[in-house]
């Protein structure tokens, strides 16, 4: 290699070395900003859907073969109709038993009755004795009461009777049915699920987290999915003591004051709430970074325009924002914008005419 060839590579080895150290000196232009706390009042939208607030699952009272149903899921029904119906010849045959029940108690009855009043009229002509009297009381007395419990037997089996045959205990709509001709049913076997026409509930799968905030003593506006001009205010009504499993979420019923004709059963619903204020600082979110798995940001120390990296405390987070709630003070200088190269302690230029 030449002398001239030598002397260009020691150059290029020296430039190559000098220029990270050169560059590294140098202030990094960045985009600053002021910590500015405000008081947010932060809203949570959540989609949800119309329920009945009274839905009863119908079922027979005993068991038995169903010999028919009469209305389907979406049928609108009245109070005391017909829904379904088992086969009733079982019960029939204990109806006509306990008539005959009846029959035979009033026949003894009867007959009870009239030596009574023999027994009476002999022992007031001195001709029968007091004891063949108390006698005839007594079994005037059984006959009696045996009549009664033939008469209450007998009730009992046509109420009996009047449980074959299923029935709408108001009037609502069909939201289940369960119920097959020829199927066997149980008692208390849910055949039927009916929602009453009565007041309607919004319900949301409502996030565990989201218990944790302050809400507002204002109620829950509930909008139609489908129109938003459609909507009714609520208020919490029933709040589920458990968490689904999978979805990590608990459901919550909101009681509307008053339901929309246009809000019906299954409708899709927005409910919007409202958290108290908080007292937070609204910052890009191109200003954070993480440090030890937590956000942070990058914060300019005013004497001598180094920057170093703290942790913060993110409330949450908007459309292009988020909500730093801790971590920062009022009036501090944090870096905005060009945060991917920084480090701890470099020196940084703000960009003209931003707040340093």
């Amino acid at each position: 290699m030449t002398r001239s060839g030598r002397m260009m590579l020691a150059a290029l080895l020296l430039s190559a070395t000098a220029a990270p150290a050169l560059a590294d000196g140098m202030a990094r232009p960045v985009r600053t900003a002021p910590v500015h706390f405000e008081e947010r009042e932060q809203s949570i939208t959540i989609t949800g859907e119309v329920i009945a607030r009274v839905e009863t699952d119908l079922s027979f009272r005993v068991g038995g073969r169903i010999v028919g149903w009469f209305v389907d899921v979406g049928d609108a029904v009245r109070e005391g109709e017909v829904l379904a119906r088992l086969d009733p010849e079982e019960q029939k045959a204990d109806v006509e038993a306990a008539e005959a029940g009846v029959r035979a108690a009033e026949a003894q009855l009867k007959l009870a009755r009239t030596n009574f009043d023999r027994q009476k009229s002999l022992l007031h002509d001195g001709i029968s004795t007091q004891r063949d009297y108390d006698d005839a009381e007594t079994a005037l007395r059984t006959a009696e009461s045996a009549r009664e419990a033939s008469v209450a037997q007998r009730d009992t089996a046509q109420e009996v009777l009047s449980y074959t045959e299923l029935r709408a205990p108001a009037d609502g709509i069909v939201t289940a049915r369960l119920a097959e001709t020829g199927q066997v049913a149980q008692a208390a076997q849910t055949m039927f699920t009916i929602a009453d026409n009565g007041p309607r509930d919004a319900v949301f799968n409502v996030y565990e987290s989201l218990f944790f905030a302050q809400p507002s003593k204002d109620g829950v506006t509930v909008t139609l999915l489908s129109d938003e001009t459609v909507r009714a205010t609520g208020h919490v009504r029933e709040v589920s003591p458990t968490i689904d499993a999978q979805t990590g979420t608990v459901r919550v019923k909101i009681a509307m004051d008053e339901t929309p004709p246009q809000m019906t059963l299954g409708a899709s619903v927005v409910g919007v709430g409202a958290l108290a204020p908080r007292r937070v600082a609204v910052v890009p979110w191109q200003a954070l970074s993480g440090v030890e798995g937590k956000p942070a940001l990058w914060i300019v120390d005013k004497a001598n325009n180094t920057v170093s990296l703290r942790p913060v405390e993110v409330l949450s987070f908007e459309t292009g924002a988020a909500l730093v709630s801790g971590g920062i003070e009022e009036g501090e200088v944090y870096v905005a914008d060009g945060t991917k190269l920084l480090r701890p302690g470099q020196t940084v230029s703000a960009s003209a005419g931003e707040a340093q």
